[in-house]
């Protein structure tokens, strides 16, 4: 359980108050029974003095009973009861005098007073002793843990829907919509849980009639680009034909990255996870762009050939809008790509970037010396790292631009790469 939960502390604070009850109950039982047994021997030392008194004087008769009747004692006539009591009774306290003796006796949940004299022995019943005084008080005491166990049950049950509404909710944040804490309750905590789900719900449909308009958009795009393809390859080669053909690749890519950007969204994209050759993704990403592997314009250093499990489209469309940006930013128009066990980096040759990497991340962001940049590329590439459990890094070092493809916490190898076997 943890210490910071509101379950935590419920219990910590009922389980004081069961403790402070029960500490208070031992001591009021101790303090009362001491009290009352003070209260006991006063009252039996004055009887006995009174008792042990008359009989040294008189014989006993009916001034004596009616004198000890006002203390709340009264004489035992039956022979079989005194004795039973002699033979049976606990002896308590024994108290002599040079005119007798009082011993406290106690049977069957009742007191009794032995006074024996020079002349007479008889046996007292306390008939006001209150056996029962200390059942009520352990009574009351076990009606009150009781009240303090339904209580804590019931405060607990009126908990539950909001540790199931939190539960719920840290689904959410994770991109799963796929959750239900409705509740019949009235309460608060229930209206909450009710209100949240109406609105999950919501978005639910907002964010599939988003996914459908998407799709629509895309298809629609997608046909026209595909004919001015085809149509583009019908045409002579000229400098015209070349221009149409970058434009719609061009626009083809765009239409990819769209689509890379609606799977993340959407919470599909990174579904696929498969282990991968990383130099075989490169082959992918340089393919997107046209470009051969052997290119002068791409050099590609192998310190370590490992594999890692992604999304092979979707890892491709990263690496390739990262060789596409340092193509595009680069002095030489040249990229240096660097595979080793840490790290998959990009470098470049350029000036050093004039804001911090979080700058360029954010979507329709570009730099100062291109005129062609939505800006939407690094935002897809960290917008990929991220759905894979990575990041983007960047330093610069001696006139390069260094980006990195690098892991949340550690190495490469400690989460999802491995050396490849070739």
């Amino acid at each position: 359980m943890n210490k910071y939960s509101i379950t935590y502390k419920i219990t910590f604070i009922f389980l004081l108050a069961l403790i402070g009850i029960i500490l208070a109950f031992f001591y009021l039982m101790r303090f009362d029974q001491e009290r009352y047994t003070d209260e006991l021997n006063n009252k039996y030392t004055i009887v006995s003095k009174l008792t042990l008194t008359y009989l040294y004087n008189h014989d006993p008769d009916e001034r004596l009973e009616k004198k000890l009747k006002e203390y709340g004692m009264k004489v035992v006539k039956d022979k079989s009861r005194k004795r039973d009591i002699l033979n049976s009774a606990e002896r308590i306290q024994k108290i002599s005098s040079p005119i007798g003796s009082s011993t406290i006796l106690y049977f069957k949940r009742e007191y009794y007073l032995l006074i024996e004299s020079l002349k007479e022995k008889i046996i007292l019943k306390d008939v006001l002793f209150q056996p029962y005084r200390y059942r009520i008080i352990e009574l009351i005491f076990t009606a009150i843990v009781i009240i303090l166990l339904v209580t804590y049950v019931f405060t607990i049950r009126r908990v539950i829907p909001l540790i199931r509404l939190k539960r719920e909710i840290d689904k959410f944040a994770h991109g799963d919509l796929d959750i239900n804490c409705k509740t019949d309750g009235t309460d608060e905590i229930s209206q909450v849980s009710n209100a949240f789900h109406n609105a999950v719900e919501q978005i639910k449909k907002l964010n599939n009639s988003r996914v459908l308009f998407l799709r629509n958009v895309m298809h629609e795009f997608k046909t026209p680009i595909t004919k001015g393809v085809i149509s583009t390859e019908m045409l002579p080669d000229s400098k015209q034909k070349e221009r149409l053909e970058r434009v719609f690749q061009r626009l083809e890519s765009l239409l990819n990255e769209f689509i890379a950007i609606e799977q993340l969204t959407s919470g599909f994209g990174t579904q696929e996870k498969r282990h991968y050759r990383v130099i075989d993704i490169l082959d992918e990403a340089l393919d997107l762009m046209l470009l051969e592997k052997n290119s002068p314009k791409v050099k590609i250093e192998v310190v370590e050939d490992i594999s890692i499990a992604v999304d092979f489209k979707l890892f491709a469309i990263a690496m390739k809008n990262m060789i596409d940006n340092a193509l595009k930013y680069s002095t030489d128009k040249r990229v240096i790509i660097k595979i080793s066990k840490d790290k998959i980096e990009f470098i470049n040759k350029g000036k050093k970037l004039e804001h911090d990497i979080s700058y360029y991340i954010e979507p329709f962001v570009k730099g100062t010396t291109s005129s062609q940049s939505f800006g939407l590329g690094l935002y897809i590439v960290v917008s990929i790292l991220e759905a894979h459990g990575m990041k983007l890094g960047y330093r610069f070092e001696d006139g390069y631009n260094i980006f990195s493809f690098e892991k949340e916490k550690g190495s490469l190898n400690e989460s999802g790469f491995d050396s490849a076997s070739v």
